[in-house]
């Protein structure tokens, strides 16, 4: 194994020049510093995490718990998008993650599995943030970032869902269409603030929504939307244009529409919500709210480093991220 007196011989400088120029101390030349962290990757050199952790009191390892009900915290395109921007910005920075076990077999809480691990921080995203296990580990002493979800003693990266919402039915309104119905996702921070901003905006424009053209489904669920989106088509009223909770879950809508003979947006118009890459590849585009997955993720590990490295200075506070309209060509211009 290549020892730093290794690469300091190897150089022809002193072991503690070496030290500086591998930790990016600024009272070493440029030149030095660069010249020594190439002979350094030449050679093979890894610092010994054991020793830098004993040393800086930082394991530079990162929790990340992202689990739900429907367990589709990985397989989530949105969630997946946030947790691969936060690796790239803990990769750059010199943490690593590793995943916090729900299951693991020394029957550990997600607070006593962190202890065990040493992480320096924890990004919770995916979850029932209201569940004990999940509240203690909010409640302990770890740096710790949430996402979509607020708690006012935590920091949190929050898409704005409110703005997405309301920039979605004005869109719609401002297509000619009056009667929107919406089939919103599982009760949870976000779709309460979805739905709030639904109904809010309607109001504003003068739109009356009754009451059953609200309905309910899980997320990324196509057998669910599928069956609320025959209910919405055999109303005596039906709505012209339908809303679903994310954009994997509007492709059963599309199929009960498709399956009628109907057409999409000439007999009814859909919308959907998340902007994941396979709604700008069928046809029609699906219209939707693309969430900006990338800086959410990217401002969350720049945040929790910083409450990790910067304890005294990191202020608690709630970032938001705003998303951005996709019109597609799903919804139809009414005359």
């Amino acid at each position: 194994m290549v020892s730093m007196k290794d690469i300091s011989i190897a150089c022809g400088v002193s072991i503690a020049t070496v030290s500086k120029a591998l930790n990016d101390h600024d009272d070493i030349g440029r030149e030095t510093k660069e010249r020594i962290r190439q002979k350094a990757k030449e050679m093979g050199y890894f610092p010994n995490s054991a020793a830098k952790a004993l040393k800086t009191n930082r394991t530079h390892n990162l929790g990340v718990l992202f689990v739900d009900e429907s367990n589709n915290g990985l397989t989530h395109d949105y969630f997946a998008k946030v947790l691969d921007s936060f690796k790239k910005k803990a990769d750059e920075s010199g943490y690593d993650i590793t995943f916090i076990n729900a299951y693991n077999s020394n029957g550990l809480s997600y607070l006593e599995h962190c202890r065990y691990r040493g992480f320096d921080g924890v990004i919770v995203a995916c979850i029932n943030f209201h569940a004990p296990e999940v509240l203690e580990l909010i409640e302990s002493d770890i740096p710790l970032i949430t996402i979509d979800h607020l708690f006012n003693s935590r920091c949190a990266v929050i898409s704005d869902n409110a703005k997405g919402m309301s920039d979605l039915v004005r869109y719609i309104h401002s297509m000619g269409h009056t009667k929107i119905a919406y089939i919103r996702g599982d009760d949870s921070a976000v779709t309460r603030n979805r739905e709030v901003a639904f109904y809010r905006t309607c109001a504003e424009l003068g739109i009356e929504v009754p009451e059953q053209y609200v309905r309910s489904a899980k997320y990324r669920n196509t057998e669910y939307t599928y069956k609320e989106t025959e209910f919405l088509l055999d109303l005596e009223d039906p709505p012209t244009c339908i809303l679903y909770p994310d954009d994997f879950a509007s492709f059963g809508g599309l199929n009960a529409i498709n399956q009628r003979g109907l057409k999409i947006p000439d007999d009814i118009s859909v919308a959907g919500y998340d902007g994941i890459s396979i709604a700008s590849h069928i046809e029609p585009t699906l219209t939707t709210i693309r969430q900006d997955a990338e800086t959410v993720g990217r401002v969350a590990a720049e945040k929790l480093i910083s409450l990790i490295e910067e304890p005294k200075t990191a202020m608690i506070e709630q970032i938001i991220v705003e998303g951005i309209l996709e019109p597609g060509r799903s919804v139809a211009r009414l005359s």
